[in-house]
């Protein structure tokens, strides 16, 4: 759910308590304005945590939305069976799953 209320804030003052407890549902988020103009957004903290979570994945992973597109393409043609297994992988920096074995390897607590 994504409800948005604009409300001006004389109305949200009358209004705070119940405000505060209606942003506790998920996607709830109000829109102050002063003057009608748009002045600030009251969210939950947790939808707010969300909000800054994504944000740092996006900056992290910029181009997260194509490699997803791209995996999700391979998934239906069957090209990501070509992909490395997490076993190739751990091999390869010199780490084998618990239970399996290489005398010359690390071992890998996944």
């Amino acid at each position: 759910m994504n409800t948005k209320t604009t409300l001006s804030i004389s109305e949200a003052r009358k209004r705070i308590f119940d405000i505060a407890d209606d942003v506790q549902r998920p996607g709830v988020r109000y829109t102050f304005t002063d003057k009608g103009k748009p002045k600030v957004v009251l969210m939950s903290a947790e939808d707010f945590e969300s909000l800054e979570e994504t944000i740092e994945v996006l900056r992290i992973f910029p181009n997260l939305d194509k490699a997803i597109a791209k995996v999700d393409k391979d998934i239906k043609s069957g090209a990501y069976k070509k992909y490395i297994t997490l076993e190739e992988l751990l091999a390869k920096d010199g780490y084998v799953l618990h239970g399996q074995t290489n005398t010359n390897s690390k071992k890998a607590s996944c």
